[in-house]
This record gives C-alpha cells, sequence and structure tokens, in this order.
C-alpha cells in the first residue's frame, strides 16, 4: 500500500487497496499474451463507459509492414473543415489495443469536438522497436492527406496519447517537424509520457512499488521494446525541440514517470515552445483509464482537455 510520505486521494487509495487485495500478478510474470487480457480485463472493471457519439467506425490505412487497423471517431456524421486528433495508446509498447482506449477515445472527441482516429501500432516483442513510431507515422502521414475513407477535410493535426503513446506522440510530432507532412501537426498533448531516461528521477525510485505501474514493469517493458538507445525516436527529449509545435503535457503526481515528463516540459519552454503543463497530485499512472474505479480522474482528463481544447482554438 502507500507509504505516508505522499498525498494519496482517497478514490486512489481504494483502488490500490482493491488491487493489493486480488493479488495479480504483473505482465512481467504472465507475459504479453496474458498480459494484453488483463489490461482489457481491467479497462472493463475500471474504465467508464463509453459516450454516445456520431461516428464509430474501423479503418486501415497503409503501413511499412502492411495495413494498420485504425478507429474512427466523430460527435458529427459530417463538418467542414478542420483539425483531426491522432491518438497513440499507451501499454509499454507492449499492451493496449483500441477496445482498452474506446471509451478514452469517445470523451476526447466529445470534449474536443472532434474527429478521432485511434492507432492499433504493432506491438511488441513480437514486432520491437522501431515498428511502433513507424506505423504511428504512417498513420499521421495519411491522416494528413484527408484520405477519402474518412470523409473530412483535414487542416491540422492535433496528436495525443498516454504513457509509451505519449511518448510516440512526441516521436511522431519530431518526426512530422523534421519532414512535415500534408498539413501542420498544430498541437501535440502526451500524456504522462516517457520522453527522458527515466532510471535516476526521483519518482521512479519513489513510486516503484505500489502504485499500480512498478518499476519491474518498467523494465521488463523496455527489454521487450528493444530500441536502440542512439536512435531519437527511443528518447525523444534530446537534441534541438526549439520547432516543436504548441504542447500540452501532463503528469501524474504518483507515477513513476512523473519525472520525465517535468523535464520534458523544462526542456520545451526552455528552448522556446508555448506549454502547458499540468500536474494532477495524489493519482496514479493509467488514471485516464480508470475513470470508474478513480472518479477524481475524470476532473483531471477534463481539465487536460479544457487546455487542449484551448490551445487548438488559437492555432487551428
Amino acid at each position: 500500500m502507500p507509504d505516508t510520505e505522499h498525498f494519496v486521494r482517497d478514490d486512489v487509495r481504494t483502488f490500490l487497496a482493491m488491487l493489493q487485495a486480488m493479488d495479480a500478478k504483473g505482465v512481467e510474470a504472465v507475459g504479453a499474451v496474458e498480459g494484453r487480457k488483463q489490461m482489457r480485463a481491467m479497462g472493463g472493471l475500471a474504465e467508464a463507459p463509453p459516450r454516445d457519439v456520431a461516428v464509430i467506425k474501423d479503418l486501415t490505412c497503409p503501413g511499412p509492414a502492411g495495413d494498420i487497423p485504425l478507429r474512427f471517431y466523430d460527435t458529427r456524421e459530417s463538418r467542414d473543415p478542420g483539425p483531426c486528433v491522432l491518438f497513440l495508446h499507451g501499454g509499454g509498447f507492449v499492451i493496449g489495443d483500441l477496445e482498452v482506449y474506446n471509451s478514452l477515445c469517445t470523451e476526447i472527441a466529445f470534449q474536443l469536438d472532434l474527429p478521432v482516429v485511434s492507432v492499433d501500432y504493432r506491438l511488441a516483442p513480437e514486432h520491437p522497436f522501431p515498428a511502433a513510431p513507424d506505423d504511428c507515422e504512417a498513420a499521421a502521414r495519411w491522416l494528413a492527406s484527408s484520405p477519402e475513407a474518412l470523409g473530412r477535410d483535414i487542416t491540422g493535426l492535433v496528436i495525443t496519447g498516454d504513457s509509451a503513446g505519449g511518448n510516440l506522440t512526441i516521436v511522431t510530432t519530431n518526426q512530422l517537424v523534421r519532414r512535415p507532412a500534408k498539413v501542420p501537426v498544430i498541437v501535440q498533448a502526451p500524456i504522462y509520457p516517457v520522453a527522458s531516461d527515466i532510471a535516476d528521477h526521483r519518482s521512479f525510485a519513489d513510486f516503484a512499488e505500489g502504485y499500480l505501474l512498478t518499476g519491474a514493469t518498467m523494465s521488463w517493458f523496455t527489454r521487450q521494446y528493444a530500441a536502440d538507445p542512439a536512435d531519437p525516436r527511443n528518447i525523444p527529449m534530446v537534441g534541438d525541440c526549439s520547432d516543436t509545435p504548441p504542447t500540452v503535457l501532463c503528469t501524474a503526481g504518483l507515477d513513476p514517470l512523473r519525472d520525465s515528463g517535468r523535464e520534458y516540459a523544462a526542456h520545451l519552454v526552455q528552448q522556446g515552445t508555448e506549454v502547458v503543463y499540468l500536474e494532477f497530485p495524489g493519482i496514479i499512472h493509467g488514471f485516464t483509464t480508470l475513470r470508474k474505479a478513480i472518479p477524481s480522474g475524470q476532473q483531471d482528463l477534463d481539465a487536460f482537455l479544457d487546455a487542449v481544447h484551448l490551445m487548438v482554438e488559437r492555432y487551428k
């Protein structure tokens, strides 16, 4: 259970006590296939129900190793030209899929009143690095071309995602800044991302046990992903980020990855990027898909999406 040194919200404490009582093994103990089943089961137990939206449609786009599955959401049957959200899911590059993130994508579509495309990129260990960033970049470039399959005239991209998907948000944005797509990235919005080497961070030590995402799990994810340490798509908070588009970034106060998000936000500010940084105290990694079990997380998600909406309205 959480120690008394750190502020923990009551609903978070209750959720963590439930997890302790369940005594479930971590993904590093059960492996990727069982871990994916566990994440879906957790979603069914702990995530809020999806919003009713006008359009939910499964699609594919061309990718470097074949078609990439996608899911398209919109609160409107049709709309005028405007931005579109590209959503990149979390799960350590190993677990997570369209179903786990279905409710969150409906929430994003509802609150931003923008179309959303969720990407089912290839997962490690079956498809190690750089399969995930390759697929996400391919999907972004396809989306930027206003493909006929969407029936939307896309004027700009809003790229967002959580955890590993937060990393892929930054990586994909960087790739499209270096080699522009048909429309620009107008906002990037990583959610508790992995943006830098977390090994020496205070948060990684403080929250390595007892706060859902553990140090052992993170280490296992890293081994499965098998990224090239020298490739900037592995740790994207390196080098010149001065051309990074406006950024909205949030972290969770009890997250081993917290300090990575802090570090990246500070790095962008120092290089002149417009940044909204939100750190939500007393809550754990993964809260955006645990909103039934941790109801207070809904207010945090609302605040994050409000900031994204404000930034989009300024730059679209």
